[in-house]
């Protein structure tokens, strides 16, 4: 039987922090990083870093629905951010650090959606949710030194976790 695969795709601030936490699960094939939603075609690090392309920094996930579905990376992922801040993501600013789910079809913009509204009134959050649900755009994998980085560099990756204020984060809002 040939096994059948979706994508998904997540901005949740630095891409090397939102990797690990998907690429631990049977039914996910590969977590690359990378940059989408912006303007310009083939954009670097440097690019997306200036702010001026327009991209985020996102995840993007291939996964088997018949073995981790899509309301389960939704879980994971709402776990990893801060959806009330709409200028980045603990101590990563700017516009290419903010929050979005990128929905590939109806199916899935339908489930975030349902997501995000449970995660508003669940009261777990003072402020509104500001993380966006918008249509997947080209996706352009980041370069390869960014790629599963937690395993390439865990020190740097461990480090910059902890200065980042994000399993604080995590530790207050979801243990």
């Amino acid at each position: 039987m040939t096994k059948q695969f979706e994508l998904a795709t997540f901005a949740g601030g630095c891409f090397w922090c939102m990797v690990k936490p998907f690429d631990q699960w049977d039914g996910i094939e590969k977590v690359v990083s990378g940059y989408s939603g912006g303007h310009v075609e083939n954009p670097t690090y440097k690019d997306v870093k200036s702010g001026t392309s327009g991209h985020y920094e996102v995840v993007q996930i291939t996964f088997e629905p018949s073995v981790f579905s899509y309301e389960k990376l939704l879980e994971i992922y709402w776990q990893q951010i801060d959806p009330t801040d709409a200028g980045g993501q603990f101590h990563d600013r700017g516009d290419s650090y903010r929050t979005a789910i990128f929905y590939h079809n109806e199916k899935q913009k339908e489930l975030a959606e349902e997501s995000k509204q449970a995660l508003a009134k669940s009261g777990k959050f003072k402020k509104p949710i500001v993380t966006e649900i918008l249509p997947a755009m080209t996706f352009y994998p980041a370069e390869d030194y960014h790629q599963d980085f937690y395993k390439k560099s865990p020190e740097e990756y461990k480090e910059d976790r902890q200065k980042s204020g994000r399993d604080e984060f995590i530790k207050t809002h979801w243990e």
